[in-house]
This record gives C-alpha cells, sequence and structure tokens, in this order.
C-alpha cells in the first residue's frame, strides 16, 4: 500500500519486496556461516542452493538497508556471518582486463562534498582498503550510483580505480560498520564505454560462471 500526501510518498513494509529488494535466500542462521552477496539473481545463479545469499537490487542504497538490515537482525541473534562475500559484475576502466579480480580499495565516485571544517566528521571515508586472499589479481573499485556508459566518465574514473559498479562501497562500508570481514569479487563484463549495457547484459551468464570458479578457488564455498 502506497499513501500519496503532497511530494512525499509513504511505503509500507511490504511495498518494497516488489521491486526485489532485500531478498535473503537462506532460512538458516548465519553465524559462522559465509554469506554471499549479488545485487541480481544473474551474477549469482551458480551458487549452489544452499548457502546464505542476499539479493540487494541495484544501486548503492538497496545495498546498504538490505545487507544493514540483515546484519543487523543477525547481531540481535548473537549470530553474524563469519564473512561477507559479495559477488558481481563490474566494468573494466583500463584496456586489457577480464576475469575475476579481488578487490583491494574501494571507493564512492559520485559523492563529491569539499572538506569544510566541522563536515568531515559526518562523511564515510573516500576509501576504505580490503584484505585480499593473494590468490586472484587485485584491482581497485569505483562505486557510484550510475551504470558507466560513456569514455569521458571512464577516462576521468580510470585515473583512480580500475574497475566500477554500483553497490561494491555499501557492502563494504555495511560489513566494517558490523565487523564483518568482505570479500568484493568483480567479473569483467563490459568496458564502461557507449557499448557497456548492451554488453552487459550478455555478459551475465558467463560472469556466473567465472565467478562460482573463483570462489571454489578461494575456498570460499566450502564450510
Amino acid at each position: 500500500m502506497v499513501t500519496v500526501c503532497a511530494s512525499v510518498v509513504i511505503m509500507s513494509e511490504h511495498t518494497i519486496d516488489q521491486y526485489n529488494v532485500g531478498q535473503l535466500v537462506s532460512g538458516e542462521s548465519l553465524a559462522g556461516r559465509t554469506l554471499f552477496v549479488a545485487a541480481v539473481h544473474g551474477e549469482a545463479e551458480r551458487l549452489p542452493k544452499d548457502v546464505p545469499l542476499l539479493i540487494t537490487g541495484i544501486g548503492t542504497l538497496p545495498a546498504a538497508i538490505s545487507l544493514t538490515t540483515v546484519l543487523a537482525r543477525a547481531q540481535a541473534q548473537g549470530a553474524l556471518p563469519a564473512r561477507v562475500v559479495n559477488v558481481g559484475t563490474a566494468g573494466a576502466l583500463r584496456d586489457g582486463m577480464a576475469g575475476v579480480y579481488e578487490v583491494n580499495r574501494v571507493t564512492k565516485h559520485d559523492f563529491h562534498l569539499d572538506d569544510h571544517s566541522g563536515i568531515a566528521q559526518y562523511l564515510l571515508p573516500d576509501a576504505i582498503a580490503i584484505e585480499t586472499s593473494g590468490r586472484l589479481p587485485t584491482a581497485g573499485l569505483a562505486t557510484g550510483d550510475q551504470f558507466v556508459g560513456d569514455s569521458e566518465t571512464r577516462e576521468r574514473l580510470a585515473k583512480e580505480s580500475s574497475l566500477c559498479d554500483m553497490e561494491g562501497y555499501a557492502v563494504a562500508a555495511a560489513c566494517a560498520l558490523f565487523g564483518v570481514p568482505v570479500t568484493l569479487l568483480k567479473q569483467i563484463s563490459d568496458s564502461a564505454d557507449e557499448v557497456a549495457e548492451e554488453a552487459w547484459a550478455q555478459a551475465v551468464p558467463k560472469g556466473a560462471r567465472q565467478l562460482f570458479n573463483a570462489l571454489g578457488e578461494l575456498g570460499l564455498l566450502e564450510e
């Protein structure tokens, strides 16, 4: 049920489900387990059916809301997961990249605010460093609420990062809040240029296979 008053839209707690946000595919306790997180089902379709899987929806806000909700509930039950693993696709900001990368540093590229006196204390960090396994190639990730699909934006982001996505920073920030270790695995789906959107849609099935293989290589499917 949605109630509209002037320009304000008030949603009931069930309305959000219509947008496929925050779907936790597991009824079991998360205690000591690995919680897998993906934006859309296609990115995680190769995962075993019995693993805890959270489908957040696309973008930083759905990712932050849904993962924070799940972790808060788990914390209240004394059942936080041992690790969160975010599997997903990413655009390559530099030429010659392919396959799956483990993210070692993530930034949020579409939030800009000058650090005036007294403001910094209200901001999340510009970058979050993430410990990696050393078994896969690593890359920096730029997260933002836009699908990067133009060469100008690609070149700008490439000055600091190698990959771009729409959820990674939010996942890392939520995990940092709860003290849960996090792994971000990103498969190259497109080149973040003018043909990126079409390429992404075609690349998701292949990406799911490559991500599954990477999880096996890292031993993250063994519990």
